[in-house]
């Protein structure tokens, strides 16, 4: 009969019939076979996963297998065997080769002579011994099972001679399983989900598996997808973080590139003499605001002069310059000049200039042009060119650059 029930019917019920029925601890994998795994859970709440925890005894061969329930998938038409370790079990493993390293493995093994005919129907916890090798693979699991605990047995190792080395050379296999709708939490490789809507814990963040990947959840609701996490989206108009820390659009069919809106920020310049004492802003005051978008800045400094700056204690040959708020590309620097005026207050008069980027301090030494006659001289801002500064001026910078990054 190809449709199985689970309650005593008159004809009789067989462990078949239970095995291909049970909806509890089971997580699907597919309509008819279910996830192979551990139940979740430990006695202080601490760990995912503590059942068929396994402990070695230092520098022996031994380890013990603690409690634990677990479910093991079959083929389809054989269904899934529960399984409970109702107390702690011991193992020993083989002493090693004399010469070459080998990989075993701890599974729980499923016996069923109605299809093995092995002569036992029964769960067992058993070593899977491999083949020393100077190069070591681990050996081809038999009927079925379930893998619990990798271990690679050095060569010479016996408990005479140091055991198992359980910290550095033991890898643990376990995964879990939960009741139909749980949420799976990610302990080891989960693989692909079963359904859309089912939902998983990894790395303390919820997933949603979409019919073709884990995204994060709640994608519904806007957020951002973390690097990695989302490779297909759930639908138009959602985001995530790109590989290479730009946020990228899911546009229906791919993910583009977001450029968002720029906004300009302040920043804190500094203000450099190219020689003598350092420049003291004192109460006057120098603020800049900047926006960037890529390697393109637009820059404003302003730079009002007070009673306490300390205009008498600089250098008259010092030429100044200020600091740019991301550093300028090098390749760029002598062919880029930004504008830069300066306001004297003894008489109301502006002065023009241009502002050179500088490899020194990432920043803008400024320059000022003076007309005499048909010819023109130049030469750097100071304290007493293009003209002696005073309290109550101002000089201006502003404009466009290439920033390295």
């Amino acid at each position: 009969m190809n449709l199985r029930s689970s309650w005593v019917a008159e004809t009789g019920q067989t462990r078949e019939d239970t095995r291909l029925t049970q909806l509890g601890a089971t997580t699907p994998a597919n309509p008819l076979d279910v996830r192979s795994g551990i139940l979740p859970g430990s006695y202080d709440g601490l760990y995912r996963l503590a059942g068929f925890w396994m402990e070695g005894g230092a520098g022996t061969m031994s380890a013990t297998v603690h409690e634990g329930r677990a479910v093991v998938q079959a083929d389809s038409n054989q269904g899934a065997y529960p399984v409970t370790l109702a107390e702690p079990m011991s193992l020993t493993f083989a002493d090693g080769d004399a010469s070459y390293a080998r990989i075993d493995v701890v599974v729980l093994r499923i016996y069923d002579d109605q299809y093995d005919d092995s002569g036992f129907t029964k769960a067992a916890i058993e070593i899977v011994k491999g083949t020393p090798a100077a190069a070591p693979e681990v050996p081809q699991l038999p009927g079925i099972v379930l893998p619990v605990y990798q271990v690679r047995v050095r060569a010479g190792s016996s408990a005479g001679n140091g055991g198992v080395n359980w910290n550095d050379e033991v890898t643990d296999l376990r995964t879990p399983t939960v009741a139909v709708g749980g949420i799976l939490p990610v302990v080891g490789e989960t693989g692909n989900g079963a359904y859309p809507g089912q939902y998983r814990d990894s790395g303390g963040a919820l997933q949603r598996w979409d019919g073709s990947a884990w995204v994060g959840y709640p994608s519904a609701l806007g957020g951002i997808a973390p690097a990695g996490a989302a490779t297909t989206a759930s639908y138009t108009g959602q985001y995530r973080d790109g590989s290479d820390g730009t946020l990228q659009r899911w546009n229906g069919s791919s993910w583009v590139s977001y450029q968002r809106v720029p906004t300009w920020a302040n920043y804190t310049p500094v203000w450099y003499s190219s020689t003598g004492a350092a420049p003291v802003v004192g109460n006057g005051s120098l603020n800049g605001r900047y926006v960037k978008l890529g390697t393109l800045v637009h820059v404003r400094v302003r730079l009002a002069i007070g009673s306490t700056t300390n205009l008498s204690a600089l250098d008259a040959a010092g030429a100044w310059s200020v600091s740019l708020p991301s550093p300028p590309a090098t390749g760029w620097m002598t062919d880029i000049l930004l504008n830069v005026v300066g306001y004297s207050s003894n008489g109301f008069r502006f002065f023009q200039g241009t502002g050179q980027l500088s490899a020194n301090n990432g920043g803008v030494a400024t320059r000022f042009t003076v007309a005499s006659g048909t010819a023109a001289a130049s030469g750097g801002w100071t304290k007493a060119a293009p003209y002696t500064w005073q309290s109550g001026d101002v000089l201006s910078i502003w404009g466009s650059y290439e920033s390295a990054s």
